[in-house]
């Protein structure tokens, strides 16, 4: 428990200082992506608000979270668990997706990004090979961080076959990820919708680290 309040504490920490910054620099660099004003014959006036919006803004949340993670286990001098460096590995690998997409958006001032196959595909990528390491990675303990038995409040006899587990990993990381995408660009402001679900994770993980 303590390593969870002491990750969560430095890596708002982090967020609340590197942000601002963040996005100064991201703003005096003109790092902000082609606003979509008009589509053919549809226009979106109601874009025009975010044209100079800067975008990159999740490189703050990958570094809180290495960050959080990190001094956490350094000052409990406790070594990284493999199921942490499985989520971090998914986590990064989506962010590689996502940074190509602004990649196109910023640099190239491309408006639509990569194409939305390409990313699905990136993304498909990244969950099925998170899906079988988790299931065919064990700990020093013999665990594997992933797991077919089904739960709910209590366990359940429901085994799920290894295919159908990687398929839902799929399902979940890709509805996950694609989530977060429109709710950023309906209003910019991803990361404060993002903290409701956030917190909802935070108690399932002490929910599920006290059993």
């Amino acid at each position: 428990m303590r390593l969870i309040i002491i990750a969560g504490v430095f890596s708002m920490m982090f967020s609340l200082f590197a942000t601002p910054l963040l996005i100064k620099f991201l703003r005096r660099r003109g790092r902000s992506q082609a606003i979509r004003i008009s589509d053919g014959n549809i226009n979106y006036p109601e874009h025009q608000a975010k044209v100079g919006t800067p975008s990159m803004g999740g490189l703050a949340i990958l570094g809180g979270t290495l960050f959080g993670y990190g001094m956490a286990h350094f000052i409990l001098w406790r070594p990284p668990t493999l199921s942490a460096i499985m989520a971090l590995a998914l986590m990064f690998g989506l962010a590689a997706v996502g940074f190509a997409d602004d990649y196109l958006k910023v640099y190239k001032q491309n408006s639509r990004g990569i194409r939305a196959r390409t990313k699905l595909l990136g993304q498909a990528f990244v969950a099925f090979a998170f899906g079988y390491a988790s299931l065919n990675y064990p700990d020093e303990l013999g665990r594997t961080p992933g797991s077919t038995a089904l739960s709910f409040v209590r366990d359940t006899n429901i085994v799920l076959p290894a295919i159908l587990f990687v398929l839902l990993v799929w399902f979940l990381v890709t509805a996950a990820t694609n989530a977060v995408n429109l709710t950023d660009g309906l209003d910019g402001l991803a990361a404060g919708a993002a903290v409701l679900t956030l917190g909802s994770y935070i108690l399932i993980g002490v929910f599920q680290f006290n059993q």
